[in-house]
Formats: structure tokens, sequence, C-alpha cells
């Protein structure tokens, strides 16, 4: 194959013949590894979810056989949100059972390391998008054998701009005889509107569709047939690749709420519609620093311009950009009055990036700017609003000096937002300087919506309606009350309670204590315990103490998230006591793991790790299914920035200073630059591969790609494109192009 490629490479094709027979040969190389991936057949796979009052326990049951007349390696691959805690995972080979057993994270990874010494490896769930972390676990099985593997999972769904929405991602990459998706839904404050959706539906596909609803409860069952499934009646490709949704909301009452008792646990669901909005006080902070360059700062600009539009006519506004510089559109908040929104939009056109990162000045201006502020409305809400891509690099650079001065400055008075935009920026410094002060941390994704993220947020939080909201419940009948005193409540969110009651109580009073834009509120509400637990007495439509189980789900996701901002000390203690629900209530959180097993003879020990949203800061972590690029354009002036200057004119230059910019023993990636003699960019970078060993050597003359003792050259002058088959299961080619302004890129896509 690699001969092959090589030929095509040293003869003048055109283009549509060359993109042809690559095409070809790698529809080939695809259709070989299908025909021997299917000898592993996936006979049955069944999603099964219920969801009571919001909760979701999901099970996901996937049946195969190994048809072949030798062992083969039999992968179970799920994809889950990053909002659910696994809860049972087992894998049962020819009638043994194999089942996943949760520990501490430290004990865990003690039996992990044991086997890593044994040369085994581990680590069988990661970050694979903005929504979801993949579970993914291979075992070998016998010619004819049997295994089924079983996933069991719990959610909370969270309501945002009014609808819940419950994900199920769907990738079976085969046909399957027996699939399914079964949701039932139950909600006794009654179903006010239920819809589905997929990435992946055809008309086909939809007649395998059924949804039976009523007041309280809804059926939702997706069973296609084989021939449904096929992309084409004469292929054996599946259409199913994707996302299948299920949003729904719930009736709402003028009163304080519903309350729900099952088996002396309450959970308290409060979303009051229809009040006036506050008006708001909000600074946009906005990185335009050199790494926000390019495709960043035109996203960045375009939701900017959006949002604007946006704004409330009672809302007063600010911009602040800054690099190692700070810049003002106004040193004073203005009324979003149609000339200043316009006015605003001018100054965000203009925003360019260059230059460092001056966080620390950057907010603490924002502050000053909302300290300073005159002829605000008496009730209205302040916010600051941070969008940032990197490092403290200017001013002050360590970040624990500037979460402090943050916090002293803002003093409880307002609340600040942080959005960090890729990979490249420290997701746990933003999140810790916003929960400390009141609001949310977001990652936004470096994607072709990265702009309908960023508007997408904003309306999350543009429309507050009530703020210092206290929740009040008898104390010596009520124990383990989760987070009962919010800052801010939006409009299409939700606000949820839980805790456990006394044996003896029969009436369970509450009192919410509330500001809105017009008045002060005081909502009374009084539940009677045996009547409210009549309600779940059906068994069918519930799934164990599933109240009991909200309510530590809801502990443990609430002191994790308290023990990020908190002090060593008060830390330890909140980690500890999430730690004994972890393992009490059977999750795997970010504090234990599950250690699954294996018959004799394969992996004995593999681990289960909860990741974080810091876990997906490195190099390495990229999106399941999506194409990665990295690319070095080719400016025709010398410009000192480093990695992304490769420029024709020197082609003088010596390489002499190495510098190893990239190291991934993972998967098995380094990069390195070396710089030109007296001049302050890189004139040639080395890319390698350990398996298959392929070196891509990039210099001002020309791109050399080794492999197997062979070298192709590509000319800077002239398109090309070259393949190599394997490197970790995807398809790499190397592109060099002839525009004006050239560039280099290796692209690697499933």
């Amino acid at each position: 194959m690699w001969d092959f490629v090589k030929v095509l490479t040293e003869i003048q094709v055109d283009d549509i013949i060359w993109s042809y027979l690559v095409d070809r040969c790698n529809h080939f190389i695809v259709e070989s590894h299908q025909i021997a991936q299917h000898a592993i057949e996936i006979y049955s796979l069944r999603v099964n979810c219920r969801v009571t009052s919001r909760f979701a326990h999901t099970v996901i049951t996937s049946k195969i056989i190994n048809r072949a007349n030798e062992s083969r390696e039999a992968t179970f691959e799920v994809e889950l949100p990053k909002t659910a805690f696994i809860t049972n995972f087992s894998m049962s080979i020819d009638g043994k059972l194999y089942p996943g057993i949760i520990k501490e994270k430290a004990s865990a990874q003690k039996e992990y390391d044991a086997a890593v010494s044994q040369g085994q490896s581990a680590g069988l769930v990661k970050i694979t998008g903005r929504k979801l972390e993949q579970f993914h676990v291979s075992v070998s099985i016998a010619a004819a054998s049997k295994v089924t593997f079983e996933l069991a999972y719990e959610e909370l769904l969270k309501r945002q701009l009014g609808l819940f929405e419950l994900l199920i991602k769907v990738r079976p990459q085969q046909l399957v005889k027996h699939f399914q998706i079964d949701v039932h839904i139950f909600e006794p404050q009654g179903i006010r509107f239920l819809e589905t959706d997929s990435t992946f539906m055809t008309n086909e596909l939809n007649e395998a569709l059924t949804k039976v609803q009523n007041e309280t409860k809804a059926h939702i069952l997706f069973k296609p047939t084989v021939d449904q499934q096929k992309v084409n009646p004469e292929l054996d490709e599946t259409l199913l690749n994707g996302d299948f949704l299920v949003r729904y909301d719930v009736k709402q009452v003028a009163t304080a709420g519903d309350i729900q008792i099952f088996n002396g646990y309450f959970v308290h669901y409060f979303a009051p519609q229809e009040m006036p909005v506050f008006p708001k006080n909000v600074i946009f902070v906005i990185d335009r620093s050199g790494s926000m360059a390019g495709r960043k700062i035109e996203q960045t600009r375009e939701a900017l311009l959006k949002i604007l539009q946006d704004l409330r006519p009672e809302d007063h506004f600010s911009c602040i950009t800054f690099n190692n510089k700070v810049v003002e559109w106004k040193s004073a908040l203005l009324q979003a009055t149609a000339e200043n929104v316009a006015s605003a939009a001018g100054f965000v056109r203009t925003i360019t990036a260059r230059g460092g990162t001056d966080i620390n000045h950057a907010l603490l201006t924002a502050v000053s700017v909302l300290d300073k502020a005159e002829r605000l409305p008496e009730r209205s809400v302040s916010m600051i609003i941070l969008l940032t891509d990197g490092q403290p690099t200017s001013g002050e650079s360590k970040v624990e000096v500037i979460q402090e001065n943050i916090q002293k400055a803002v003093n409880g008075k307002y609340a600040l937002f942080c959005l960090g935009f890729g990979f490249d920026v420290s997701y746990n410094f933003l999140e810790k300087m916003a929960l400390s002060n009141g609001g949310i941390a977001r990652r936004i994704y470096e994607n072709a919506d990265a702009a309908l993220q960023l508007q997408g947020f904003y309306q999350e939080v543009a429309t507050p309606i009530l703020m210092k909201i206290e929740m009040q419940y008898p104390d010596n009948a009520v124990e383990g009350l989760t987070k009962n005193n919010f800052k801010l409540f939006f409009e299409g969110s939700e606000i949820i309670v839980s805790g456990k009651i006394s044996n003896e109580l029969d009436l369970l009073p509450v009192e919410i204590k509330a500001q809105s834009h017009t008045s002060d509120l005081t909502l009374k509400e009084e539940a009677n315990v045996k009547e409210k637990e009549q309600v779940f007495q059906s068994r069918n439509y519930i799934f164990g103490n599933f109240i009991e189980r909200l309510w530590a789900y809801l502990t443990i996701q609430q002191l994790l998230e308290k023990s990020i901002s908190a002090q060593e000390e008060q830390q330890k203690a909140l980690e500890a006591r999430a730690l004994e629900l972890s393992l009490q209530y059977g999750f795997v959180t970010p504090l234990t793991s599950m250690v699954v097993t294996k018959p004799t003879g394969q992996q004995q020990a593999e681990l289960a790790n909860k990741p974080t949203e810091a876990d997906n800061e490195k190099p390495s972590s990229f999106p399941v299914g999506d194409a990665y690029r990295m690319s070095v354009p080719l400016p025709t002036k010398a410009h000192p920035a480093l990695l992304s200057q490769l420029p024709k004119e020197n082609t003088d230059g010596q390489a002499e200073l190495s510098v190893l910019l990239l190291s991934d023993p993972e998967q098995g990636l380094s990069v390195t630059g070396k710089h030109g003699d007296k001049i302050n960019q890189f004139v040639q970078f080395e890319i390698t591969y350990v398996n298959p060993a392929v070196q891509i050597n990039v210099s001002v003359d020309e791109i050399v790609l080794s492999h197997d003792n062979k070298n192709i050259r590509l000319s800077w002058t002239e398109s090309a494109t070259s393949a190599v088959q394997g490197l970790y299961k995807k398809d790499y080619r190397l592109e060099s192009t002839s525009d004006p302004v050239s560039c280099w890129s290796v692209v690697g896509t499933s």
C-alpha cells in the first residue's frame, strides 16, 4: 500500500484521479477492517431509561458473539453525559459474571499501579466533547463465545432555558438485530411539553419511533429493524450514529413550587414563572491576546455583536478588552440605548488579537467600573462576564494572587462568570474564581459553533428574575439539607433542594424568601407527608429509593463544588464527606474509581475514573470522531510569535536551537522546533510518531515524510497529498498547498 502511494506521488496525475485513487485505497482498507470487525457481532443493544421527577436511571446492555473460528477482542464503548455518575458495570462471559467494584480512588489506584508494573494498562473513561465522556472496555473471548456488557448510570436533569434534556449517544458501528431505546418518564407535576430529536433520523427510522403520553407519564420507544438501520439497502452500513434527544418540561404552579416525598426523603422543585426581569449591569471583559488570533477572535466578535443586540433597554453595560494592556470602550456603564449599542458594536468590530494576557488588571478594572457606577436602577443585578483562552502572562501572573485580589475586590457585590475558550486555559483557575464570586465557569469549545456557545451561555444568564433566595425548612424536622440559599435565579432554570425528614413528621412546612424586581417576596407551602408518598405507590414508574439517591447525588455534587473554593482544611472535610456518600451509594465520582476485573490471562485490573473538565486540558484530548488539525501559517513577513512562524523569506537560516514543543508518550507523538541563526523564528519542525514509525520534517524549503525507510518530498510550490495508514486507528494525510498564504498541516480523521 505504501509503495503504491509513493508511486502516485512521483508521477503527475490529475487532482481528480489522484483523489479517486486515494479514496478507493482508503475504502478498501476500511472494508477489510469492517469484515474482520464484524466477526464480532453485536446482536442485541438496548438502552433502558427511567426518569422519575428529573432523576434519570439509564442501563445500557450490549450482547456480543464471536462468530470467528478463533479468539477475538470484543469492545464495549459507550458515551454518557458528563453530569452522570456511573453506578454499575459488569461483564458476563459464557455465563460467568465479572462485576465492577467501586472503591476509594487512592485504594483503586494502588491496584492499578500494581497492574501497570506488570505491563498492563487501564483508564476506561475519558472526556469526548462538551457534553459527553466515553466508557471503553475490551475483553478477549473465545470462538463462538458470547459476552454481555451492562453499564448503569444516574443523573439529575438540569432545566435550562425552560427545558429538560435527556441525551443518549447512539453509535453501534454496525447493524444490530435487536436494537432499542426505551424511555419512561414520570413527572407528578404533569408534563407540559415533550419532543424527541436526533442527528441521524430519516423517514424510515422515524417509523420505528413511537411516543405515548398522558398527564404525568410518557413512553418513548425507538426500535428500528435491521433494514431500517441501513444507509443503503445494498450496503451493511448503519445510519445509527449520533445523538438521540428527549426534551420536555413540566407544568409549573404559581405557589412555592412542588414538594415530593418518598421513603423518608423529600425534594423541593422551585421554578417561578412570569415574573419581571431585573435590569442588568453587565461588563464584558474580553481577552484579545495573541493566542486569540484567527478564528477565535472572529467568533468572539460575532457573538458579542449578537449579544449586544439582545441587551434590554433598561440594562446598563460596558466592554473591556485586554492583552498586556487594558482598553475600555467607555470608562463608565452606559444604558443600552440604540445609540450606545451601535457605538459598542463599532468598538467590538475593531478588536484585534496580539500581546500578552493581564487577567488581573482587566478584572480589577471591571470591578472598579461597577463600584463607581451612578444612577443605576435601585433593584438591579450586576455581573462581570470574562472570556479568556489562556494563562495570565502579563502583570500579576500567580493565579492564587489573582483569585485573592478579585474576591477581595468583588466582596460578594457582583457575580463573576468565567468562560474558558479552548484547552490552553486553566479551567481550575477560572472555576475557582467564578465559584468564589457567585458565578459559574464554562468551557467554550473551539468548534464551528463557538459563537453560538457564547450566545447560548449569555441567554442562560440574561434574564435574572429573583435574587437572595432563601428556602427555609424546620430545623428540628429536616436533616442533611442540600444548598438552600441562592444568589440569583434565572428565568427558565430551576432550584432544587432535598433532605431527610423526621419519621414523626405529618406536615412539612416550607417558606421561601426572595427579592424580585418590584418587591420582597415571602411564599409559604405545607406538604402532607402521607399524601405525597401516595403518589409513588406504583412501582412501575420509579426505581428504588430514587429521592434518597437524588439527595445523595445532589449532595455529592454540591460538596465537590464547594470544595473547589474552600481552604485546605475545610476542603479535606468536604471531600471526605463526598467520598463517604459516593461509596455508600455506589457512585463513580472524582473521589472514587470502579475496578473492572477480567478473566485470567487478560488485563486483571482496569480503572473507570470520573474525569473532570480540567482533565480535558492535555494536547491529546481531541473529541472522538472529530477531525483535528495542527497547522502553521507561512506569512511573508518576519514575526516573533512562537510556533506560528515559518517564513519563506529566511531560507538562509541555519537550524541551531532545538525546542521540544510537544511530547505525548501515551499517543506516541512528539514535536520539536528548530530556531534559525540570529532570527527569532523556527526554520524547521520535526514531528515524530512511534506507531507506526513516521517522521515529518518541515523546513522552509520542503516537507519530507519518512516511513519504512522511504522518503516522500513535498514542495511548497506544488499541491499534493500523501496518506499513511495505521496511526491510532485513524487515517492521516499530509497536505501542502501553493496558496498565496502557504500552509502545511497534519490531518487526522476517524
